[in-house]
């Protein structure tokens, strides 16, 4: 009709809580490729040490003190890192650490290009350990402090989808690298990739400050202070000892060289497969959770997915049959994925963000301890009573512990995560 324009739909902003609008967000996006450098630098570097020091030593007994070296200061001074994330700006700590572990990286090459040897990659461990435990706590407060209430279940799958991508990546990038470039040339690219997170953290997070003012007691009393929060409180205290058990009786990972040679008899290419299925199976379903995260229910969903990861440690424990094997512990990573996701959104959404560099330290104990002494665990268990009944009744025992959990700590089981997050942003968290 004359005098008459059709009516152009205006521009819009992606919908509230999509993964769209998350990513619209360029705080999100630096912070998202700020975890993903540094994570593929980790990864590479890793290998890369154990890989360097064995070839200039070929003793194996040194390979377990680099893994001690690391473990006892990131365990030893994580609850400092906690306390230090929660009074000085968190983005600040990251930044100093990020910087620090380029350092390191860039020491190693000179290091190694200048003939140095064994004893530089050990010393380089406990000062990797170290900045680990003063970094690992600022960047789970600072991740809180990036992502709205709003976004909060869709970005944690962001994260750990990214996370486990680079946990994938990076192995296979240091090792590629050290075969055609010798180690020199690949510490110098690892460091590269801590200072690209360090400049994209510089670049696109803005920085908030410190979340909690100085008070009477100093460090000593504020440790206390979350350590106790955390066995106080239910929802905390139920998933932190759903994932240290399962974790600690479940795991597999240290016998699967004895499944490859001596049950399922498929060499090391099969062991590699079998290393990397939990992974697959973990990334899968991290990437379902960016589209479908879990949120009513998410505690009960939470003893489910954790009670899955036993049945199928049980099934891989029993089997006999390789295809059946990659099968179990694709599942186990699956569910294993899935009770990431729910962990770390009740630390992103559940926790007062002015303890949550406390509450992240407290939890970072009992994992790392959890991971280091699983090992031992299943090497113990396997030398008594034999591999296959070590894995088994590994995951019997992990489904007793959800039963426990489900039985004392109900608080738990009914959590949802949906209403802590509607909460959670009516609040301005």
């Amino acid at each position: 009709m004359p005098g008459v324009t059709a009516a152009v739909p205006p521009l819009t902003a992606p919908p509230a809580g999509s993964i769209r609008s998350l990513l619209h967000r360029r705080d999100f996006r630096a912070f998202l490729l700020a975890r993903m450098a540094p994570a593929l630098a980790g990864g590479a570097l890793s290998v890369v040490l154990g890989f360097h020091l064995y070839a200039l030593t070929r003793n194996p007994l040194d390979l377990g003190w680099l893994g001690l070296a690391e473990a006892v200061p990131a365990v030893g001074l994580v609850l400092y890192g906690g306390h230090a994330a929660d009074r000085h700006s968190r983005r600040w700590i990251t930044l100093v650490t990020l910087a620090a572990q380029a350092a390191l990286a860039l020491g190693l090459a000179l290091g190694t290009a200048g003939g140095l040897g064994a004893a530089l990659i050990l010393v380089v461990a406990v000062l990797r350990g170290t900045v680990r435990a003063l970094g690992e706590p600022a960047i789970v407060g600072l991740q809180a402090q990036v992502i709205p209430a709003e976004h909060a279940l869709r970005a944690v799958s962001v994260l750990g989808s990214a996370g486990r991508a680079a946990f994938l990546l990076g192995p296979a990038l240091g090792g590629l690298l050290y075969a055609a470039a010798g180690p020199a040339v690949t510490y110098a690219v690892i460091a590269a990739f801590y200072v690209a997170g360090a400049v994209l953290l510089r670049s696109g997070v803005p920085d908030r400050g410190p979340v909690a003012p100085a008070r009477a007691g100093g460090a000593a009393v504020a440790i206390v202070e979350g350590i106790r929060y955390v066995f106080s409180d239910q929802v905390m205290v139920g998933s932190m000892m759903l994932d240290l058990f399962a974790v600690f009786f479940g795991g597999a990972t240290a016998l699967l060289p004895v499944y490859a040679a001596d049950i399922l008899h498929v060499g090391p290419a099969g062991l590699g497969l079998l290393r990397a299925a939990s992974s697959f199976g973990g990334l899968a379903a991290m990437l379902l959770a960016t589209r479908h995260p879990p949120r009513a229910r998410a505690g009960l969903v939470l003893h489910l997915v954790v009670a899955g990861f036993g049945v199928s440690i049980i099934v891989f424990g029993l089997s006999t049959s390789f295809a059946l094997s990659l099968a179990a512990l694709a599942c186990a990573g699956a569910f294993d994925g899935v009770s990431m996701v729910i962990r770390q959104a009740i630390m992103q959404l559940i926790a007062p963000d002015g303890m949550r560099g406390r509450i992240a330290a407290v939890r970072s104990v009992f994992i790392t301890s959890s991971n280091e002494l699983g090992d031992f665990e299943s090497g113990i268990a396997a030398s008594l009573i034999g591999a296959v009944p070590a894995v088994w009744l590994g995951g019997v025992i992990t489904l007793a512990v959800v039963a426990v959990t489900a039985w004392r700590a109900p608080v738990l089981r009914r959590l949802d995560l949906g209403h802590a997050e509607r909460q959670s942003a009516a609040a301005g968290r």
